[in-house]
């Protein structure tokens, strides 16, 4: 056993050595082919330690592309093996992961592909959420919030303040009166994937952030009752509305959020980006319909025919500003 294991590592230390004397494109395409070799016999231990090191070798050496490329056949052999993700198999990925330069195009192929194969194998059908959370903190801190966002909603426990700290740094390049919209872009989505939890602490932290960088600003009001407390911000109603709709969601009470939304309805008319959410976020929590759009002519034709009423499926419409990911996860730590 020791002798095939003496055997890889020379096999590895002489693609190092191609690297070392900058014949990085040879090296990479011999790597590929004694992979190649170890994967057509199924000894996937081997063709998986060559790919990983000489990889890392490759990517540390500023060679991103051709690092990248060997990256991504690792993680192709991870489902040749149908290997499933653990500490070690993500772990190699992860390390990786944090060696690409943030410029690097094959890194976010790498990430599609990581991603990929662990919800085909791992236990979460969105992807595995440690994975999605090192990746989601990577965007975070090269300020990339679209890209952050669609993996920290599916991350773990701690991707919560990582987003609401995002968030609130993007927010402070904008005008005070605009926090809400930057705080609903972790409350509303996460709610949307059934993780009231983060959505909470995100918010909790979001307005934390605001109170402590512009209370004298704001005239923030504390509010208590035998049931709750609550800080009221009378110059940004619809942050007033995010906390109180988080209230409503805990206590799971249809006639409380249709009066909130009964109160709040000319100023949530204007933020067109949430209708959506809010319409799936008042039939998951409280049980309220979205109204049927009627098309008297397609409801007549589906009497003819037998087929369900109804307007036809609208297409591919340009994505909310905070619409949750359309794979709905088995997040981690749901409450």
């Amino acid at each position: 056993m020791s002798g095939k294991g003496d055997k890889i590592e020379k096999i590895i230390s002489r693609l190092q050595q191609r690297i070392s004397e900058g014949q990085f494109y040879e090296a990479q395409q011999q790597t590929r082919v004694v992979a190649a070799r170890y994967t057509k016999a199924s000894n996937w231990d081997a063709a998986i330690d060559i790919l990983y090191n000489v990889a890392q070798s490759l990517l540390k050496a500023g060679q991103g592309g051709s690092g990248g490329d060997l990256c991504v056949l690792l993680v192709e052999t991870y489902k040749q093996a149908e290997l499933k993700p653990d500490s070690a198999t993500k772990g190699k990925l992860l390390t990786c992961l944090r060696l690409f330069d943030s410029e690097e195009p094959t890194r976010k192929k790498f990430i599609g592909e990581m991603i990929s194969w662990s919800s085909k194998y791992g236990e979460y059908p969105a992807g595995d959420p440690e994975l999605h959370h090192v990746a989601g903190s990577l965007y975070a801190e090269e300020h990339e919030p679209y890209e952050a966002e669609k993996h920290l909603i599916l991350g773990t426990k701690d991707s919560a303040e990582v987003l609401a700290r995002m968030e609130y740094e993007w927010f402070k390049e904008d005008d005070a009166h605009t926090a809400a919209l930057y705080a609903a872009r972790g409350v509303l989505p996460y709610l949307l994937t059934g993780n009231v939890r983060a959505a909470n602490t995100c918010y909790r932290l979001f307005t934390s952030a605001l109170n402590q960088d512009k209370q004298d600003q704001l005239g923030i009001q504390d509010v208590s009752s035998n049931t709750a407390d609550i800080r009221i911000y009378p110059s940004i109603p619809l942050l007033n509305f995010l906390g109180l709709l988080l209230l409503a969601v805990q206590r799971a009470n249809a006639d409380l959020y249709k009066q909130l939304h009964n109160k709040y309805a000319s100023l949530l008319a204007e933020v067109e980006s949430w209708h959506e959410s809010l319409e799936m976020i008042a039939e998951m929590y409280f049980g309220i319909q979205k109204p049927r759009q009627s098309n008297p002519l397609m409801d007549m034709m589906s009497g003819f025919f037998g087929g369900g009423g109804g307007a036809p499926a609208s297409g591919g419409a340009k994505r909310p500003a905070v619409k949750a990911p359309t794979s709905m996860p088995a997040a981690e730590g749901l409450d």
